[in-house]
């Protein structure tokens, strides 16, 4: 098992073309506090990442809109908040924002997006839709890329609709894949792939500015905050293919269906942030968890249906030399104790409204804790107001390390300015442990 995190001795800033002394000085303070917290070692400080869905955006002055169209806005927005804040760790906002140009070309259904289906000014929306029968498991365990390549991107995306009509190609082989190629032909197909390619080529675009400044910030001095992400094997059913109530009626009416098909997910899901990442510098997998919460689950079937799963793929990313920064968006209080089966010090857990000082208590010995400043304390409270929270979350859960500092879900997009600086005001002046 390769090991993901380092002694005392490692080179954590390697391979990094920086601006200046300083800049490099800064990287390897930064890297070395996120690494010593992330394996529970005591840092010199309280870490706290820069994470937001739109509140550069917000800050900056543009529109929602602009953040997800226009690539220079979007990082000068995002550029500008990091001089402000100067954080311990960022996550380019590309893969978040920069969507627009590429899924209007292709017509992507799953979301309402800012200017698209939503106002200039409004976050985008997740559409819970089923774009996968109950039927259609078989099918999917079966042969999973075609299942994705002629079922479930047609349903999903307008530019693919004519990819129904390609037949499963695993079975076929030698002149056989000669007389196939006629499929390419059909009506439809090669317009589908025509659009693909307009819209590939608009990501790359996109990807290839991500990479820029994602290298540009390193070189300022900021490790990066993740670099690939994936999801639990329930959550990939529930989201993506038969929709949050089809996979809740599966665990009653196609159990067994439900928990094959999700075996057979499980290596999908570990293999693409473990290609991802490769030999990048940042080693952190970003997993936000939406399904196996308190309020959707009962702790049987968390332990039948969520948690085994989602360990494999845990245990998978870990044996890599990949860290799981796993986001439990909702309360999870009751499970705990279930969730503490991994390896110490080889994850992160970012609870939204779980009981964070509960955490410490159960789980301070195995995974770095992060979180949990509430929407409201941003939005509505003061700066006094922020900085108790703050020193409570830093004195209880920051005890002898293992703390991140951070939003329940980073920094909300109406934030006031005063209190996220509170915030990164009080980690440095209370969260120094010598």
């Amino acid at each position: 098992m390769t090991e993901q995190l380092h002694d005392a001795g490692t080179d954590l800033a390697a391979g990094i073309s920086f601006d200046s002394a300083r800049a490099e000085q800064l990287y390897r303070e930064r890297a070395r506090r996120l690494d010593d917290v992330i394996a529970l070692r005591t840092p010199d400080r309280v870490p706290i990442i820069h994470y937001s869905m739109f509140w550069h955006a917000t800050y900056a002055g543009i529109s929602f809109r602009d953040a997800m169209y226009d690539y220079d806005k979007l990082e000068a927005a995002d550029s500008k908040v990091i001089d402000l804040l100067e954080p311990d760790a960022v996550v380019p906002p590309h893969p978040i924002n920069a969507l627009g140009p590429a899924m209007e070309i292709m017509g992507y259904r799953g979301l309402e997006w800012p200017g698209h289906g939503v106002s200039d000014h409004q976050t985008y929306q997740y559409i819970d839709r089923e774009y996968m029968s109950a039927k259609e498991y078989d099918d999917y365990i079966e042969d999973p890329s075609w299942f994705c390549f002629t079922r479930y991107l047609p349903r999903l995306i307008e530019a693919c609709e004519p990819l129904d009509r390609l037949p499963a190609m695993a079975g076929v082989q030698h002149l056989r894949l000669v007389m196939a190629s006629r499929y390419f032909a059909a009506a439809g197909v090669q317009e589908a792939f025509a659009r693909m390619a307009k819209a590939g080529a608009e990501t790359h675009r996109m990807l290839t500015r991500a990479s820029r400044y994602a290298t540009a910030m390193m070189a300022r001095g900021y490790p990066l905050g993740h670099a690939a992400a994936c999801n639990s094997p329930y959550d990939y059913f529930a989201d993506y293919l038969r929709g949050s109530k089809g996979v809740m009626l599966d665990m009653f009416r196609n159990k067994d269906k439900l928990l094959a098909a999700m075996e057979r997910a499980i290596p999908i899901i570990a293999k693409a942030p473990i290609r991802d990442i490769g030999d990048k510098p940042c080693r952190i997998v970003f997993l936000p968890m939406h399904w196996g919460l308190d309020g959707f689950m009962s702790p049987e079937q968390f332990k039948t249906f969520f948690w085994p799963q989602l360990r494999q793929v845990l245990m998978r990313l870990i044996d890599a030399g990949l860290t799981p920064l796993v986001l439990w968006e909702g309360d999870c209080t009751s499970r705990m104790e279930v969730i503490a089966d991994i390896p110490k010090g080889k994850a992160i857990y970012w609870f939204e409204r779980g009981d964070l000082f509960r955490a410490k208590e159960v789980l301070a010995d195995t995974v770095c804790l992060r979180g949990n400043v509430p929407a409201s304390l941003y939005n509505t409270a003061g700066p006094a107001e922020m900085r108790d929270y703050c020193r409570k979350l830093i004195e209880v859960v920051g005890k002898d390390g293992g703390f991140i500092l951070d939003g329940a879900i980073g920094i909300p997009d109406e934030a006031r300015t005063e209190n996220v600086l509170e915030m990164y005001k009080t980690a440095r002046e209370v969260g120094r442990y010598s």
